[in-house]
C-alpha cells in the first residue's frame, strides 16, 4: 500500500513493514511475520519491481514479530540485515526479558493471535547474520535512513529517519493500536522490557520534525512526530493515574 509517493507498508494494523522505494533501490524497514512475504512480493509486483531491487533489511529490534522474512531473504537473495548490537542476541533466539502482567481485552487478544497465526507466527525464523548499526549513522541505502538510539522497549530498539519520504519508523517505540486492547492512537507499546527508559527514550524523535510515524503496530499517523509524542506522553500520564482514565 503506498502511503506516499517512494513510501509504502506491508501488512496490516496488527502487524506491518515498510518499504522505502527509490529508482536506486528499495530499503525495507522490519519483515514483519513469515507469512508477510507473500505481502512483499505482491508489493514488489504491484511497482513493478523484482525482490533483487532489495538492497536491506533494516530491524528496529529483535522481537520475533518483526523479523518474519529477513532471514528468508538473507538465505536466498542475499539481501543483508542490519540491526543493533544490543538485540543482536534476541533477533538470534535468544532469551528474552519477562515483562510484568499487563491489561488486555479478550477480543483484541485473540484477533492479535489469530492473526499472527495465519501469517506464520509460529514458525519464526531466527536471523543466522546480521550486520551492526549505530546510533546517528546515516547508511547507505535508500532512502539514507538515520539510526536513532531509542532502548527501552529492548536494549538495542531503534528508529529509522528518512527525510526522503519525511518518515520516522518507530517499530515498538510506540504504537497507534494496542494489541492486546484494541485502544488506538499513538501510547506507549506493550512488551516493554523498560518502560520508564523507552517514554524517555522517545524524546529523541522530535528533532526530526518528520510529518509520518510508522509504528510496527497501528496505523500510520501522518500529523506529525510532535503531536504523536504528545499523545504519547497524555496517554501515560492518564495510566499512571488511573487504568480507567485512558478509556
Amino acid at each position: 500500500m503506498e502511503l506516499a509517493p517512494g513510501l509504502h507498508r506491508i501488512g496490516s494494523d496488527i502487524v506491518a513493514a515498510y518499504l522505502i522505494v527509490t529508482p536506486e533501490g528499495i530499503t525495507v524497514i522490519d519483515a514483519g511475520l513469515p507469512g508477510h512475504s507473500r505481502d512483499l512480493q505482491r508489493e514488489l509486483a504491484t511497482l513493478h519491481r523484482p525482490i533483487g531491487d532489495i538492497r536491506a533489511v533494516l530491524l528496529t529490534h529483535g522481537d520475533s514479530d518483526h523479523l518474519g522474512f529477513a532471514e528468508r531473504l538473507r538465505r536466498d537473495h542475499g539481501v543483508p540485515t542490519f540491526i543493533h548490537p544490543g538485540d543482536a542476541e534476541r533477533a538470534r533466539g535468544g532469551p528474552k526479558p519477562k515483562n510484568a502482567a499487563q491489561a488486555s481485552r479478550l477480543g483484541a487478544l485473540l484477533g492479535f493471535f489469530a492473526y499472527a497465526l495465519g501469517k506464520g507466527g509460529l514458525r519464526t525464523a531466527w536471523l543466522r547474520e546480521t550486520h551492526p548499526i549505530h546510533d546517528g549513522e546515516t547508511l547507505d541505502l535508500p532512502g539514507a535512513p538515520r539510526v536513532i538510539t531509542i532502548p527501552g522497549h529492548s536494549p538495542g530498539s531503534v528508529a529509522f529517519h528518512s527525510p526522503l519520504v519525511d518518515a520516522v519508523f518507530v517499530g515498538d517505540g510506540l504504537t497507534t493500536r494496542h494489541v492486546l486492547t484494541g485502544h488506538a492512537g499513538p501510547q506507549p507499546a506493550p512488551f516493554t522490557d523498560d518502560p520508564a527508559e523507552a517514554l524517555r527514550s522517545l524524546e529523541r524523535l522530535a528533532a526530526t520534525q518528520a510529518r509520518w510515524v510508522l509504528p510496527g503496530h497501528g496505523a500510520p499517523w501522518n500529523t506529525g512526530v510532535a503531536q504523536a509524542l504528545a499523545e504519547v506522553a497524555r496517554y501515560a500520564t492518564a495510566d499512571a493515574a488511573t487504568p480507567a482514565a485512558r478509556e
